[in-house]
């Protein structure tokens, strides 16, 4: 694995079955496989992350070109591993894609426009994607749960451990951060 984007997140703590390598810029002579992401993106080349994946021993390599999200240096940009061996999570600007790497045109874009923070919880077997309201939790075989409203405006995910997520959000009516507590099987609030 490597990147040559600056500022590129690389977290790869669940185990996988893929190599990737994140470009700093599109290649001229493009693989045989190439897809983009979201399939309908219109200028998808225009400051999108773009990743040479390799899916595993004997599968031919293909380019993944992910639309950017935001430009904001706050919207994360990089490639996780994700729960399910085969998926690559590979974010650009907060828009956020999970790729099946052994059926490249199976993907799911999360709809969090952007995700703020993106987490993995090995311990857990999830994924956890932040926005500006609430929580996406993803697991082995797709999204396991979202939280409810979180905040009205900035989510923070602080601390991990002994099955619970500890974050803030914070509340308008209050001008304050308020601290939540979910219960990381179901993202149910706690407190």
């Amino acid at each position: 694995m490597s990147h040559s984007v600056p500022g590129a997140i690389v977290d790869l703590t669940f185990p996988h079955q893929w190599q990737a390598e994140v470009l700093a810029s599109r290649p001229v002579i493009l693989p045989r496989r190439n897809f983009v992401y979201p399939r309908n993106a219109d200028e998808a080349e225009r400051g999108a992350l773009e990743v040479l994946i390799r899916p595993g021993p004997g599968e031919p390599e293909f380019l993944a070109t992910c639309a950017l999200g935001f430009r904001d240096p706050a919207a994360p940009t990089g490639l996780w591993s994700a729960p399910a061996l085969e998926e690559i999570c590979a974010v650009a600007g907060g828009y956020a894609y999970l790729i099946d790497t052994t059926a490249p045109e199976r993907f799911t874009m999360i709809h969090y426009r952007p995700a703020v923070q993106i987490v993995a919880v090995l311990e857990e077997d999830l994924l956890l994607f932040a926005g500006h309201h609430s929580i996406l939790a993803w697991g082995r075989h797709g999204q396991v749960w979202e939280s409810e409203k979180l905040s009205d405006e900035g989510v923070k995910i602080l601390a991990i451990g002994g099955g619970l997520l500890r974050g803030a959000g914070w509340e308008m009516w209050r001008d304050k951060e308020v601290p939540f507590v979910l219960d990381l099987r179901t993202g149910r609030r706690m407190q």
